[in-house]
């Protein structure tokens, strides 16, 4: 009994110091491992930070974000785009280039109906003041049949349009009168023998418009004229379009040549051509007929 209850206490004892043995040697592995456990979180946290921060920064500032809020001792640059050294030169204000005014000026009378073009450089006169002149010939008269014309309009050529030629001066004239009658405006007051028998004339078309012509030409040692004169029948009247030219001297004297008559003829007669007659209104024709009674230019 005795011995086999030292040998039973003996294993118990055994037991108990192999049971305490292995639990100290449990407890001990345990807090190893734990320990490595915790050291290999550790290491791993660390380097998914450093992998984080890798990243962070390999990425592009936003745009906009300055680079300095980080470090307020440094001051703020802001980019500023390159610029040539053409681009920085401001380019010269362009200069306004004038308008032309257009080479021929419109003249248009509501009270005969008349209008036509002319060249800006010529002189025009209006109404009363409309006496074409040539040289050494007083006023060119009107060449109706019957009185009663009234002066509209005259247009002069500069006297230097023909330079170094026997040219003086040259014009285009318009008259009109309200007192002639179709038939009577076919001819002229002009007569060309001792019967006083009217100058016969020419039927010509100027531009549209059909039209009975005369000429006169009159001549001195010191001056020569040229008239052409043109009646159209329209508007109840009878409207006259007087061609002049006159030249001075001799032209065989100091150098000087005859001017190209027919080249003076053809700028007035373009001025002829552009001729219109508008409808007038019975106020103005009142008030030209007694003009013409009153007065008219003959």
């Amino acid at each position: 009994m005795t011995t086999t209850g030292k040998s039973g206490e003996k294993k118990s004892r055994n037991n108990a110091t192999n049971n305490t043995v292995s639990w100290t040697t449990l407890s001990s592995w345990s807090r190893q491992q734990k320990l490595a456990m915790i050291a290999g979180f550790a290491i791993l946290g660390l380097l998914v930070a450093l992998s984080a921060c890798s990243k962070q920064s390999s990425q592009p500032a936003p745009v906009g974000v300055s680079s300095t809020a980080s470090n307020p001792a440094t001051p703020a640059i802001t980019a500023t785009p390159a610029t040539s050294p053409a681009a920085a030169t401001l380019p010269a204000p362009a200069k306004k280039t004038p308008k032309k005014r257009p080479a021929n000026v419109t003249y248009s009378d509501p009270n005969s109906g008349v209008s036509f073009l002319y060249p800006r450089k010529f002189a025009l006169t209006s109404g009363d003041k409309a006496l074409p002149q040539l040289a050494g010939v007083d006023d060119v008269p009107m060449n109706f049949v019957q009185p009663g014309g009234v002066a509209v309009a005259t247009v002069a050529l500069p006297d230097s349009s023909y330079p170094g030629t026997d040219f003086a001066s040259a014009f285009f004239d318009v008259n009109v009168n309200r007192s002639v009658s179709q038939q009577e405006c076919a001819h002229f007051a002009f007569v060309d023998n001792a019967d006083g028998e009217p100058v016969d004339a020419e039927k010509v078309k100027i531009g549209p418009t059909e039209m009975e012509m005369t000429s006169n030409f009159s001549a001195s040692a010191m001056a020569q004229a040229e008239t052409r004169y043109y009646h159209s029948y329209e508007n109840g009247a009878c409207y006259e379009y007087v061609l002049g030219l006159g030249t001075e001297g001799f032209a065989t004297e100091g150098g000087v040549k005859h001017v190209n008559r027919d080249e003076v003829f053809a700028k007035l007669e373009k001025m002829l051509a552009t001729v219109k007659i508008n409808p007038v209104e019975p106020e103005h024709v009142a008030e030209q007929a007694v003009s013409g009674i009153a007065g008219g230019k003959e």
